[in-house]
């Protein structure tokens, strides 16, 4: 895995930092891996693993057509 540092940090930040680590009860450096890894987004790979899950998640089920709710919508 690779490693990245970041310098200069103003000491608020690293402050901020460590509060929402310790509420979150985990280290600063996991902190700052979980808000690096979710400002990164999910991969491609990633997306598509979800993608299918939810698809075999939804297999079968009847689902109602969207034109007529968005038509139901309008009418409001």
């Amino acid at each position: 895995m690779a490693q990245i540092l970041v310098r200069d940090l103003d000491d608020e930040i690293v402050q901020r930092l460590k509060d929402r680590a310790r509420q979150h009860g985990r280290s600063l450096e996991a902190e700052a891996r979980q808000i690096l890894s979710r400002a990164a987004g999910l991969s491609f790979a990633d997306a598509r693993r979800l993608a299918r899950q939810w698809h075999k998640k939804l297999a079968g089920r009847r689902l109602p057509d969207s034109t007529d709710l968005i038509r139901q919508d309008r009418q409001r």
